[in-house]
């Protein structure tokens, strides 16, 4: 996957330093990536990154490359390809520059060049600001979008199983990267930094959207509901944080005569539901199933 997109920015470098247009041949020999043995295998990687970058909407044209109009190459005018000059006010730079500085993928940094394409150099700050870091599999990442944006089947391992799934797109949450995908029937969330082995399909267009479709709405609203278990847990919530707990959990929570609040919520992600409950100290307790209340129980020994 890296190697194609490396491959993918030299050809788009080419063709914009390029001051007219080139012939198939000359980007064979001349852009790294293309070093084919055969014929075939050249043209059918040239003519799907060609498509690929059409598709970013890349105005890639086709113009001969003589008077004659004997041979033809291909040409991609700056001017149809850089955005127009946005025109940011001082507010509107310093906004981003500030998200430049705040933001990080995969923890590195970002640079000042792209700020000042903008219209202004980056500010000068004393040290280091806190940043939130994005997620260190960028080429998981990028693997990951591709295969929604173009609907090709993806294929990962996931807690020591092997999928093939629909995505659907990718979006962060609470801190960690999520992968929404159609896996058989069923609309999972699967978290990024804990698949590895990704795999792009062969074929663009292998599966259709659902009408209407929502990444935000597909993403469970809580934490242990994003994950591979299926466990129906039974929690009751003492009288003095049940307003608490009735407020995180809504219609799901059934009020008691007595004040306290019983509940039942399907689970997905066990760790992440047991951390949720100790954070009402010994306010919750967890009914059935019996094993999650003991793994609440050895969770509660293990910090005392």
């Amino acid at each position: 996957m890296r190697r194609a997109l490396e491959r993918l920015l030299n050809l788009l470098a080419f063709l914009l330093t390029a001051d007219r247009p080139v012939t198939a041949e000359e980007i064979r020999i001349t852009v790294a990536g293309y070093a084919q043995d055969s014929d075939d295998a050249f043209h059918r990687m040239f003519e799907r990154d060609k498509d690929l970058l059409r598709r970013m909407g890349i105005p890639i044209e086709l113009r001969p490359t003589d008077t004659w109009e004997v041979e033809y190459g291909y040409f991609l005018h700056p001017d149809a390809y850089q955005l127009p000059d946005p025109d940011l006010s001082d507010e509107e730079r310093a906004a981003l520059w500030l998200a430049a500085q705040v933001v990080r993928l995969g923890g590195q940094p970002s640079g000042a060049d792209a700020l000042m394409k903008l219209g202004g150099l980056a500010m000068s700050g004393g040290g280091e600001p806190l940043a939130a870091d994005l997620g260190s599999g960028a080429e998981d990442l990028s693997t990951a979008h591709l295969a929604a944006t173009e609907r090709r089947m993806l294929s990962f391992t996931y807690r020591g199983r092997r999928r093939t799934v629909q995505p659907m797109g990718i979006l962060h949450q609470r801190g960690h990267w999520y992968l929404i995908a159609r896996d058989r029937e069923e609309m999972r969330a699967y978290r990024v930094d804990r698949a590895s082995a990704f795999a792009l399909g062969d074929h663009p267009g292998a599966f259709t959207r659902p009408a209407g479709f929502s990444l935000k709405d597909a993403l469970p609203g809580k934490p242990w509901a994003a994950g591979e278990a299926d466990i129906i847990a039974k929690v009751v919530f003492d009288a003095d944080t049940a307003w608490w707990a009735k407020r995180q959990l809504g219609a799901n929570a059934v009020e008691r005569p007595d004040g306290a609040l019983e509940a039942e919520l399907r689970v997905a992600n066990p760790d992440a539901f047991i951390g949720w409950i100790l954070g009402f100290e010994d306010k919750a307790e967890i009914l059935q199933p019996e094993h999650l209340r003991q793994a609440l129980i050895d969770r509660v020994r293990e910090r005392s």
